[in-house]
């Protein structure tokens, strides 16, 4: 199964052309999923699904209520019913993540995921990582090796003690979690951006593919939406189509032109491009220097990043790299967990990271 991600800066028709693209992959014979959280018409040939947060989050909160029942109770908590339960933010994004979760689960061959429009949609993108960190950190698994204490606790407390549901919740919510990670981390995985071309969408564009390569994501294909034809006789409409090959010609990735239909698309309007195969998973090898420099170098892949809007800062075995409004906290190889930070610099769309052994806990030869 492969599955295809498409987003872009808000208003550049994103949501059609992820129909278009589903559409002409149920016609080229796929089994095609499109999950959206948009009122589009089903594309013939093509299983829907749409995204239901408010319904979502009803469920899920009356479960996590229910199974809290003995911590709420111990507080004198007065229970919320359905109908008083209105969707808090967040939840759009944590149904899309379900259904991102779901897809694996189906007997497609390709599912296209309307995402929501970019940078946000990075942000989703990287959701499942950062909160599975979260429950890592503040509900650590070996900490339930106290799990034959409490029915000690429980009893001088008097109350039944809500830590064990809280571990089993924690435990559930990593799980869920993974299940999308793994969806999204897959080699078959790929994102295709929709780009209105003009000079805001391009500073959007170029932020998006920094944000997607610090998390791993491969951009399948940049399609530049609404392109004005060429040789009007109108003096506005060539001084605007000028503009805009100006702008496809500035981006460093190559776009797939679609024209602009003076009106919004329907059906089979846009003549999109077939997915294509994703390309392999960009590494972030460490390069061995020390005999000509004293270094190891770890490079680490972020086309589209600018050098003032990059940070970086170690802490411990980890990593924290910042690129734009994006950041990622990454564990270090093991060799330069044994060296100090000695310096960084972007060349030619890479990070470059410098390590020097660190006399203290760097192997010394005989």
């Amino acid at each position: 199964m492969r599955t295809l991600l498409v987003t872009g800066p808000g208003g550049s028709g994103k949501t059609a052309i992820a129909s278009a693209t589903a559409l002409k992959a149920a016609r080229d014979g796929l089994r095609t999923l499109l999950v959206t959280g948009d009122a589009v018409a089903d594309p013939p040939g093509v299983t829907v699904t749409r995204l239901t947060p408010a319904d979502d989050f009803r469920t899920d909160f009356l479960a996590l209520q229910e199974r809290a029942a003995s911590g709420l109770d111990l507080l004198g908590a007065s229970r919320l019913d359905s109908d008083e339960l209105t969707p808090l933010p967040g939840s759009d994004e944590l149904a899309l993540l379900r259904a991102l979760r779901d897809s694996a689960e189906g007997p497609h061959d390709l599912v296209v995921v309307d995402l929501p429009a970019a940078p946000r949609a990075v942000s989703l993108l990287a959701l499942p990582e950062q909160l599975r960190r979260y429950l890592r950190r503040l509900l650590p698994a070996e900490r339930q090796a106290a799990r034959a204490l409490r029915p000690v606790l429980g009893r001088l407390a008097g109350v039944p003690m809500p830590t064990e549901w809280l571990y089993e919740a924690a435990a559930r919510w990593d799980t869920e979690l993974a299940a999308a990670q793994a969806v999204i981390d897959a080699d078959t995985t790929s994102v295709r951006l929709v780009v209105e071309p003009t000079p805001a969408a391009t500073a959007t564009l170029r932020t998006t593919r920094a944000g997607l390569a610090l998390h791993g994501l491969r951009v399948e294909s940049v399609l530049a939406n609404r392109v004005l034809p060429d040789g009007s006789t109108d003096p506005w409409l060539a001084d605007a189509a000028a503009r805009q090959r100006k702008v496809i010609a500035a981006w460093e990735h190559p776009a797939h032109e679609l024209p602009h239909l003076g009106r919004d698309p329907h059906g089979d309007d846009l003549d999109v491009p077939p997915p294509a195969t994703p390309a392999a998973r960009a590494t972030w090898p460490v390069e061995d220097r020390l005999a000509a420099d004293g270094v190891l170098v770890w490079r680490i892949s972020l086309p589209g990043a600018v050098r003032e809007e990059l940070s970086l800062v170690r802490r411990g075995d980890e990593l924290v790299v910042g690129a734009g409004p994006f950041r990622r906290i990454v564990p270090l190889p093991s060799a330069p967990r044994r060296c100090t930070v000695a310096g960084a610099g972007l060349v030619d769309g890479e990070l470059c990271v410098r390590f020097a052994p660190d006399p203290d806990l760097w192997p010394q030869g005989r």
